[in-house]
């Protein structure tokens, strides 16, 4: 007899409930998308639609995240760009760099230096979720929080500790066509899987 939907709902919420707590373990391994989906008990291609359709990302991509998170930590601690990179489970220093590049918007280099020599361009804009500030560089999004009680004075005071060393640059024509699809979901996913303290 088949599972009812909300059965087979609940299995699927289990699984990547465990896959998820099977990334947060092992990312500094690096792990397959085949090592994860065994640990989830589910085929690949199934794993991969599963977790796609709940976590709203590709198990690939939430891997990257994790990783990143820590590699952020590292480089804050000052850690050197080649011994971050090897610490995170990556073979290069290079990897590091595509990685900051494709999910921060900068390098390993300019996130250690907190920003030296870089322009953020940044705006203010509704969204379904509520008023949001937004930060760009030449490459992409590099900050997106959402406005609290304090408005906007803090929620930018909040960007500039992030980012001392940068150029900060009201321009929220420029930031405008990135609203309706921000690079990732990192802001509204990553704080209910990461603990504050880390991982």
């Amino acid at each position: 007899m088949n599972s009812s939907p909300l059965t087979q709902a609940s299995l699927d919420y289990q699984r990547i409930e465990k896959a998820i707590a099977y990334l947060q373990a092992h990312y500094l391994e690096q792990p397959s998308l085949a090592t994860v989906a065994r640990a989830a008990h589910l085929s690949e291609y199934h794993f991969q639609r599963v977790f796609s359709r709940w976590a709203g990302i590709s198990p690939k991509r939430f891997l990257q995240f994790l990783t990143i998170e820590h590699a952020k930590r590292q480089l804050a601690e000052s850690s050197a760009v080649l011994e971050t990179a090897l610490d995170s489970g990556l073979s290069s220093p290079g990897r590091l760099h595509d990685l900051f590049v494709s999910v921060e918007a900068v390098t390993p280099g300019e996130f250690k230096s907190r920003g030296e020599g870089i322009r953020i361009e940044y705006g203010f804009h509704p969204t379904p979720f509520g008023q949001c500030l937004l930060g760009v560089t030449g490459r992409g999004i590099c900050w997106m929080s959402f406005v609290n009680g304090n408005g906007e004075h803090e929620a930018l005071a909040e960007l500039r500790s992030q980012w001392p060393a940068t150029s900060l640059v009201h321009q929220p024509a420029g930031t405008a066509p990135d609203v309706g699809q921000p690079n990732d979901v990192r802001t509204t996913l990553l704080p209910l899987v990461v603990p504050e303290n880390g991982l």
